[in-house]
């Protein structure tokens, strides 16, 4: 699972997806079938492991007042292509959003042919043009990739 960049509550938090209202471990909670948003931040991670789901971003490294993607500048993408190469049996890439899919899919186009690249609607609260029921329609799709 991958995500732009970190928002601010995330960064000062040290903790992914750490905003209040991000839906990201509540969405990531139905597609594996457990209430991780209750879980203390080190149990969550572990039910990711578990579930063979893990997280990074696209963007290593930018300029961003606040914490919109349509913020970011001077953008400096993490390695994906060797993070790939080093992980021989994934099968799929999920992006967390536009922003992370449109950079991520241009990053790993030439592994495009081993990898099923998937577009999830975005879980930040600044992506409120889908109700959560939606995108957790779209999200729960995951569930068939991971039962491969």
């Amino acid at each position: 699972m991958l995500g732009s960049l970190p928002g601010e509550a995330s960064l000062a938090a040290g903790r992914y997806y750490a905003h209040p209202q991000n839906a990201f471990w509540r969405l990531i909670g139905g597609v594996i079938g457990e209430d991780v948003a209750a879980l203390p931040y080190n149990r969550r991670l572990s039910a990711l492991l578990r579930h063979r789901v893990g997280l990074w971003d696209v963007v290593g490294e930018a300029t961003r007042p606040g914490s919109l993607d349509t913020a970011i500048r001077d953008a400096r993408h993490n390695d994906l292509a060797s993070l790939v190469e080093s992980l021989p049996d994934l099968r799929m890439v999920a992006f967390n959003g536009g922003k992370a899919a449109s950079d991520g899919r241009k990053l790993l186009a030439a592994q495009a042919e081993r990898l099923r690249l998937m577009t999830l609607p975005s879980s930040s609260p600044a992506h409120a043009s889908l109700r959560f029921e939606a995108k957790a329609a779209v999200w729960n799709s995951l569930r068939d990739a991971l039962a491969d």
